[in-house]
């Protein structure tokens, strides 16, 4: 039986090598994305390495509504054996997507709201790509928005670690259903999020902009390698023999989650959250019920 696994933001960079190395271990792969051409490309190199079954989906998962429609489409096909949800993203500036904050939709209701609606057909496990700006991150959840100014690199971080403490939560939830749930930490790689918006001080607090050419130094030297070899966390969470909740940091070693993220209150909090703003019984335009 062929075993599906479905990468998200797979089209590229750490996404696209963690689809390549399930490819190697026999899957046929799904890869989504917004552009039709680096899909095209994506699915090109995975049929190269022999790959069988594999696919490009269009989605903008910026969009909860197409989260939705995706979502859709993929159930409606049977059954899932792993889903990576690769998606990511940092903003300088402060932007809002269908009326909330920009790094709340797309580092965690994205995968969250996907999540959710193929639970019904996972046979296996999820895997949620997880950062280590989770350490930067304020720990105020009762509203999207934390107090104070908004600073991309600290908001990517919170966002981060709302998804981390979903996932941890999820792995709980799960518990004896036969579907693991693993957050991966690919550490840093040069890829179009890093090469972009890690370069401007905006995205730091005050306080690390003082000291910016040291930050700089610093971001510009975690995110230089390879993204085949920040993909193996990915893989190994969607591979290995590992118990469910693990959380797989940089270097494919398994660590111990960030404190905040195992915390009852703070994933009750996310949870609540989560459910506002991506109701799970909400039917995306176009589509029938």
């Amino acid at each position: 039986m062929v075993r599906r696994a479905v990468v998200t933001a797979g089209t590229g960079g750490i996404g696209l090598e963690t689809a390549l190395g399930l490819a190697d271990a026999g899957f046929a792969v799904t890869v989504v994305g917004r552009n039709a051409e680096r899909g095209a490309r994506a699915v090109e190199r995975l049929n190269v390495r022999g790959a069988e079954g594999a696919r490009f989906l269009r989605a903008d998962l910026s969009s909860l509504d197409e989260v939705r429609a995706l979502a859709a489409v993929i159930a409606g096909e049977g059954e899932v054996d792993v889903l990576v949800n690769n998606v990511g993203a940092m903003f300088a500036d402060r932007v809002e997507l269908g009326g909330v904050e920009g790094s709340f939709v797309v580092n965690h209701l994205s995968p969250y709201l996907l999540t959710e609606l193929l639970l019904p057909v996972l046979r296996d496990r999820v895997v949620n790509v997880t950062s280590g700006a989770v350490v930067v991150a304020k720990k105020v959840f009762d509203a999207v928005e934390p107090p104070g100014g908004y600073y991309g690199f600290h908001w990517y971080g919170r966002a981060k670690l709302m998804n981390l403490a979903y996932t941890l939560d999820l792995a709980r939830r799960l518990e004896g259903s036969g579907v693991k749930v693993f957050a991966a930490d690919p550490g840093g790689a040069a890829t179009d999020m890093t090469d972009g918006t890690m370069r401007s001080p905006k995205i730091v607090s005050p306080g690390l902009r003082v000291l910016w050419p040291l930050v700089r130094r610093t971001f510009e030297k975690s995110t230089s390698g390879p993204a085949d070899v920040a993909a193996r966390s990915s893989i190994l969470a969607a591979t290995g023999d590992l118990p469910s909740g693990t959380v797989v940091g940089r270097h494919a070693v398994p660590v111990t989650p960030a404190k905040a993220a195992v915390d009852p209150q703070v994933q009750a909090a996310v949870r609540r959250l989560s459910e506002r703003h991506a109701p799970l019984g909400r039917v995306p335009d176009g589509v029938s019920n």
